[in-house]
């Protein structure tokens, strides 16, 4: 889980709107009915293709030099970020329920201070996996 920067490849219709793929990630591509549309749906796929690869622990293909890309008339390369914590954050958060153990004296303890056993063990998690 990461921030990613890679190249993408913006190229204009004829119709009007943007079609746009990345060179580094195979079947990695979108299109926009304008430049920030494209932009957008060019992070929003990015990102997506980025988090599978993260859930299937595929190696993430590392980006390519945006100077090194060459690019039909027309065309031109733009770097895209992706931040895979702030997707899973948002499209992954559905709540799943734990069943866990602890000695009864600690139980008695919380409960009399009205600690929210959820709470304590998601900032426990967070600290621990540094997000």
């Amino acid at each position: 889980m990461a921030k990613y920067l890679y190249p993408a490849i913006f190229q204009p219709e004829e119709k009007g709107g943007y079609s746009v793929n990345f060179p580094d990630i195979e079947s990695c591509y979108t299109q926009g009915d304008d430049l920030q549309d494209a932009y957008d749906m060019a992070a929003d796929v990015l990102c997506l293709m980025l988090y599978n690869f993260e859930e299937n622990k595929a190696t993430i293909p590392p980006a390519s030099d945006p100077n090194d890309i060459k690019v039909q008339d027309g065309c031109f390369v733009s770097l895209v970020g992706a931040d895979t914590m702030e997707y899973r954050r948002f499209y992954d958060n559905k709540a799943v329920k734990k069943t866990l153990t602890l000695p009864q004296w600690l139980n008695t303890m919380a409960e009399r201070e009205n600690i929210n056993f959820s709470q304590v063990l998601q900032e426990a998690l967070k600290k621990r996996l540094k997000v």
